[in-house]
């Protein structure tokens, strides 16, 4: 008798994801995007409902369309394509776990190798024009205080938007030696200390803050009183981004989003000569080989490296080089007309 494959969702949703292997709920909701994409496709493919779909239904080839129609048809990048094959590898390692008879159906889904992506660079921030964006904020406009402030912590830490959505007011620490206490990926916690400019700011909005209610922890809030969104915090990155581009017109060339500050603290802070261990901690890097990415992208940091190797002696005796004059002779033979031998030929 054949499975139904819905009978494992409820499990794999609501226990085996959130506390046995403790993900967060962004990461387990883009694992339900994924489950659910391929059921839809499965049951238009299958022509049947999803509710009536079989874990044997679901075999190898069919995965491996599904997977090149989100590339061809849906235009998704090889990375997203890779992050729906992680989800769909998990969820049927799971099935594998609650119903041994199917590890041979499912291993065959698991063993679906990702696909090789292009490394490509990132963009970052020089000084000059992170200055200009910190510049543009109007402290005077309605969420001014709040957007400088914002803009400050994003670069002083170099914290990803979700744990700048995450930080709650009890979280900063202000007087003294100011710090801020972040919650990163696998749930680790680390604190970042503030520069003063940065500890000023955040205390002038928390004087202007105003939440919907007590229940309302988080440090930034939209312009409702509500928690912000990422998506949030992605516009106003992206709005002072275009207010910079016409007193730093390099800033046309970026594409500039809250993760552009945290490539631009990493960058920065590795310029300054920290050690790469430092920032890999710093911004909360799981592996380190994830920090090295800024050291091949830093052109200024290369230079410098050449700088300190000398070049290698060569012999600066110009190479012989053929004559303008010699050229021009060789061009008498083209123009018969130039020639007095080859005229009186012709007056013959």
């Amino acid at each position: 008798m054949k499975t139904i494959l819905a009978n494992y969702m409820k499990r794999f949703f609501s226990q085996y994801l959130p506390l046995q292997k403790g993900l967060s709920i962004n990461t387990i909701l883009s694992y339900r995007d994924a489950i659910k994409l391929l059921f839809c496709y499965a049951a238009d493919t299958l022509k049947k409902s999803v509710d009536d779909l079989k874990v044997e239904e679901i075999e190898e080839s069919l995965v491996l369309t599904f997977l090149d129609y989100l590339e061809n048809s849906r235009s998704c990048t090889p990375q997203t394509r890779n992050e729906r094959l992680a989800a769909i590898r998990m969820f049927f390692a799971f099935i594998a776990r609650e119903e041994p008879a199917l590890t041979l159906q499912c291993q065959r889904i698991r063993t679906i190798p990702l696909k090789r992506t292009e490394h490509k660079t990132v963009d970052y921030l020089e000084e000059q024009e992170m200055q200009a964006l910190l510049d543009t904020v109007n402290v005077d406009s309605r969420t001014g205080i709040r957007d400088r402030a914002l803009l400050l912590l994003l670069y002083n830490t170099g914290a990803r938007v979700s744990e700048i959505v995450g930080i709650k007011t009890s979280a900063l620490h202000l007087q003294g030696s100011p710090h801020v206490t972040l919650l990163g990926k696998g749930k680790k916690h680390r604190s970042c200390p503030l520069w003063p400019e940065t500890a000023q700011a955040l205390q002038a909005y928390l004087k202007c803050r105003t939440p919907n209610g007590p229940a309302d922890e988080q440090v930034f809030l939209n312009a409702n009183g509500a928690p912000v969104s990422r998506f949030g915090i992605r516009h106003i990155t992206s709005k002072y981004a275009i207010s910079a581009q016409s007193k730093c017109p390099s800033l046309n060339t970026k594409t500039i989003s809250p993760h552009t500050l945290r490539h631009t603290t990493a960058i920065h802070l590795l310029r300054a000569g920290n050690d790469i261990n430092m920032v890999s901690y710093w911004l909360g890097h799981v592996n380190i080989n994830t920090t090295h990415i800024y050291v091949e992208i830093d052109m200024e940091m290369k230079r410098k490296m050449l700088q300190k190797t000398e070049a290698p002696l060569v012999d600066k005796t110009m190479p012989w080089q053929k004559s303008e004059v010699l050229d021009w002779l060789a061009t008498l033979s083209k123009s018969p007309q130039l020639c007095a031998a080859n005229t009186d030929r012709r007056q013959e």
